[in-house]
């Protein structure tokens, strides 16, 4: 396949998985690594487009970025997640995998960005989805404008386990929302805030790594990639709130158990 195809299929690739618990980021190396479309620059490029997607939730959730910004109106506002009371629980939020991601980077990207790799952490990840909403599915939920400090560093630290590529950093705080309290709904909204700042910080990082290799035709394809995932991800983030409103992520956990097995056989025999 052509670089701008590949562009095109991996923007749709990202853009619908970056916000829902199914791992974007396996699903890119997955299909990376069906694509032919490995290595270095394939990783970085991965996480580049993921601004596209990032971009998409600054649109859609505008609003809430813009009750951050500490104002008199704000501060007498009874939503936990409104001026500095919103941005302390977003820092505290972020703080724990922004730390350890940037500590344990090298090691994660040469002993995890494998296909094998992502393989186990898709079927971990849906077993632990299963078991969450089990547990989860007698407690009683709350709202997100009720949000605690405490609440707060707890989906940060659950964040943690987004590092391994696979888990899913949508499934880690998702989960990881549901199990401190909140409702899914409320879970997702925030898991959506705290990847803004993480996501763009991953993003820019790269971005600064690797501009000396990217030649003419490879920021063209940055440029594909990075508006078609902008453009699905719109719609896909729209559709994941909707469907949290009437069902449970049941229906993720299984979706993620049946590709890790069709992955794992069908690139069985094959270098992983």
């Amino acid at each position: 396949m052509d670089p701008l195809g590949i562009a095109v299929v991996l923007g749709i690739v990202e853009g619908l998985t970056e916000f829902i618990p199914v791992s974007s980021t396996g699903h890119l190396i997955l299909v990376g690594h069906l694509l032919g479309f490995v290595g270095e620059k394939a990783a970085s490029f991965e996480v580049a487009i993921q601004l596209g997607a990032i971009l998409a939730v600054v649109f859609l959730y505008w609003r809430r970025f813009i009750d951050l910004i500490p104002t008199r109106s704000v501060v007498h506002s009874d939503s936990t997640l409104k001026g500095w009371s919103g941005l302390g629980r977003i820092t505290l939020a972020t703080i724990p995998a922004l730390f350890v991601g940037f500590l344990a980077r090298h090691t994660i990207k040469e002993q995890l960005f494998t296909p094998l790799a992502v393989t186990w952490a898709l079927a971990v990840g849906g077993v632990a989805i299963l078991f969450a909403e089990k547990l989860v599915s007698h407690r009683r939920s709350y709202s997100l404008e009720t949000l605690t400090m405490g609440q707060a560093l707890g989906v940060g630290l659950f964040q943690v386990l987004a590092l391994w590529p696979g888990t899913s950093r949508a499934a880690a705080t998702i989960v990881g929302g549901m199990l401190v309290g909140l409702e899914r709904k409320g879970a997702a909204e925030f898991s959506f805030l705290i990847a803004v700042p993480i996501m763009f910080a991953a993003t820019g990082y790269e971005l600064i790594k690797m501009r000396v290799f990217f030649a003419t035709q490879d920021l063209i394809q940055f440029g594909v990639g990075f508006l078609v995932s902008f453009l699905v991800a719109l719609i896909a983030v729209k559709a994941f709130v909707s469907f949290l409103s009437r069902w449970s992520l049941a229906p993720f956990a299984w979706y993620r158990i049946a590709v890790a097995t069709i992955f794992y056989f069908a690139t069985r025999g094959r270098t992983l």
